[in-house]
């Protein structure tokens, strides 16, 4: 059975893959939905992630549709105390922003969607500068002293805000960041190492990096002279790069080497990595979630790690 990690310093466990609930009414249906959160859950896996506004950018959606559907889901299972649930504020269409109003309000439709009476981690989704940090806090603090939030975190802040943040929360004794959700992975390194991870090392933040496969790039499937059917597409830029080709080169040599899948060993990096205790992925089907579960089960070699890294760099 895979270990569960701690989470920072919230004393929450998780499984070393967080489930991205982004394609949960989007590119699977609820029925496919609740076939994936089954596996998912039956292998040991009880951390997972969405936001208030996936998925509003499809067609007739609003917001909140993928929050509806793991509400449904942890109902029908009756399961609630046995999964971590992560959603986000700032970008649903109706709850725009990082105002204290607007955050308590979303929260309580978050809530109300979750079929829930509380949310295990509640990040900011996107910083919003014009807002000072002591707005924020002050109103996420209010949030867990009601028990709707038990700890809160940050996604896509910069290291500035993060520190002030951090900073004001000491101060005050409010309610404390005890995450951080950075863009993170094999090909894109650049928006999290460096500064970022230093002020999450210092604060004992846990890092829950997304688009942890490069939005399937990293899975393998985008190879030269390749068409993938996708509504995320886009990850076959990577192929032009000469990163993403050694980054590839590096993968099926290491993937082969374990009889495992590429991105099974892309995961395995990105979780070895300092501050990171669970990458997120998604999976539109049942039949894409072994080799993202597999994360739990596959140890690289100092040197494995090693040769991944120079190849990305």
């Amino acid at each position: 059975m895979t270990s569960l990690r701690k989470l920072g310093s919230s004393g929450l466990e998780v499984f070393p893959l967080s489930l991205g609930g982004n394609v949960f009414g989007w590119t699977a249906d609820e029925a496919t939905s609740f076939a994936v959160l089954d596996a998912y859950a039956a292998a040991g896996g009880n951390f997972v992630d969405t936001a208030d506004s996936y998925s509003a950018w499809v067609d007739g959606n609003k917001g909140g549709e993928s929050e509806t559907i793991i509400g449904k889901w942890v109902r029908a299972r009756g399961n609630r105390d046995d999964i971590v649930i992560a959603t986000k504020v700032s970008q649903h269409p109706e709850f725009p922003g990082l105002t204290a109003a607007n955050i308590k309000a979303a929260a309580d439709a978050s809530l109300s969607r979750l079929g829930t009476d509380h949310i295990d981690l509640y990040y900011t989704h996107f910083d919003k500068p014009e807002v000072p940090v002591e707005e924020i806090i002050g109103a996420l603090d209010e949030l867990v002293k009601a028990g709707k939030v038990r700890h809160i975190a940050a996604s896509n802040i910069t290291p500035e805000r993060l520190r002030a943040s951090l900073e004001f929360s000491d101060r005050e004794g409010l309610a404390k960041y005890v995450a951080v959700q950075p863009h993170y992975n094999l090909v894109s390194r650049d928006t999290y190492e460096g500064e970022l991870q230093d002020v999450a090392a210092r604060y004992g933040l846990a890092a829950v990096p997304y688009f942890a496969l490069a939005s399937g790039f990293l899975t393998g499937k985008y190879r030269p002279g390749t068409t993938v059917e996708s509504a995320r597409a886009g990850a076959g830029k990577h192929l032009d790069t000469e990163r993403g080709r050694r980054v590839l080169a590096a993968l099926d040599e290491i993937a082969d080497a374990h009889g495992a899948p590429v991105a099974t060993v892309a995961l395995a990096w990105l979780a070895a990595r300092p501050t990171v205790i669970a990458p997120i992925a998604s999976a539109r089907t049942v039949e894409q979630l072994p080799a993202l579960l597999g994360v739990g089960e596959l140890t690289l070699t100092e040197a494995e790690i090693r040769r991944l890294t120079e190849a990305s760099a």
